[in-house]
């Protein structure tokens, strides 16, 4: 408690240090990611696939947490790494991106009130947590930029300082449209298109191994009995928390946007490798042991180990993003972050 007591202390301290403005700019920005997090919960609750979203709040805030010295260092004047200006940038880019942010502010404010408004008339439903989720993403990261462009003491900041400056709360603002619950079109869609490559590779590699097999659709005929390929097995579950577990450490762990983009590209590509695994040992298990045997502790065991072991593979690839190989190989990293 003696920890949490100093750290809220030291947070709340340099907060107040801020210019009223980017005090109260935050505090709505908090604010909506409460109401966002209290939409959300219905579906963490009631959907098993979106259990990992109770853990969400607490990974947004230790990241928060952990890039609060860069945040705070550039609005209070004291980043080392800045130049600051006594004269706003002029020219077309600055002017771009002021106007690009603005908008996304704006439209932001709309979804949330087109959320706001579907969660009061019609209660939890996807279109509404959807455009709620968009619509803080969109809000945030168009408050960011706009609330960095001038420090404490006047001074103007970079419009490349303030940009890296907004790209600090890419995890915060983005992260809820993981933990929401996918537009039921897109679902369904996605859901499709995994069933149909599981059961596509399962049955070839049973038939290369010469395992007599048949399929029907998305049920596979064995000589034990038939195996129903399920919404649960397509991958959608495992693929959304991988997701979110890649995001996770690509925002703490990497420093560089092309590594952090790989990560959560190699996240997607782990979910479905590894669920092609699980499909193959609940074939091979109803194969040996009967079709019902995989009902159960079985099928449920096997998806948290899809999890695990995919969660572990990240990690496990975390020293070859941050490996450095020469200094000839600098050029590849200028520009991307």
């Amino acid at each position: 408690m003696n920890l949490l007591h100093c750290v809220f202390y030291k947070v709340k301290s340099d907060f107040f240090q801020l210019s009223r403005s980017v005090q109260i700019a935050f505090l709505s920005a908090i604010g909506f990611a409460l109401f966002v997090c209290w939409d959300q919960s219905h579906f963490w609750q009631t959907r098993e696939d979106y259990g990992f979203g109770f853990i969400v709040p607490f990974f947004v805030g230790y990241v928060i947490f952990d890039r609060w010295p860069a945040m705070k260092s550039l609005l209070l004047g004291k980043s080392a790494s800045v130049e600051y200006l006594n004269a706003p940038q002029t020219g077309f880019s600055p002017m771009v991106a002021s106007l690009f942010f603005s908008f996304m502010c704006m439209g932001g404010l709309l979804f949330l009130l087109l959320g706001g408004s579907l969660r009061a008339s019609t209660g939890p439903s996807h279109p509404g947590t959807v455009s709620l989720a968009l619509g803080f993403a969109a809000y945030l990261l168009g408050l960011a930029y706009l609330v960095s462009q001038v420090d404490v003491q006047g001074r103007f900041i970079p419009v490349k300082a303030r940009l890296h400056f907004t790209a600090l709360f890419l995890f915060p603002a983005l992260i809820w449209l993981i933990s929401a619950p996918m537009l039921s079109i897109v679902e369904t869609k996605i859901k499709v298109f995994l069933l149909g490559k599981v059961v596509s590779v399962v049955l070839i590699i049973f038939d290369v191994l010469g395992f007599p097999i048949e399929q029907q659709g998305n049920v596979l005929i064995l000589p034990t009995g038939n195996v129903g390929v399920a919404d649960a097995c397509s991958g959608i579950r495992s693929l959304t928390a991988c997701i979110f577990a890649g995001s996770f450490l690509a925002a703490v762990f990497l420093d560089r946007f092309w590594k952090k983009l790989s990560m959560v590209l190699l996240a997607m590509l782990l979910a479905f490798l590894t669920n092609i695994l699980r499909s193959l040992f609940l074939t091979a298990w109803a194969y040996n042991n009967g079709s019902g045997s995989i009902d159960g502790a079985v099928h449920d065991i096997a998806g948290y180990a899809v999890l695990g072991i995919t969660c572990l593979g990240l990690i496990a690839l975390l020293p070859l993003f941050n490996l450095k190989v020469s200094k000839d190989s600098d050029f590849l990293e200028h520009d991307l972050d």
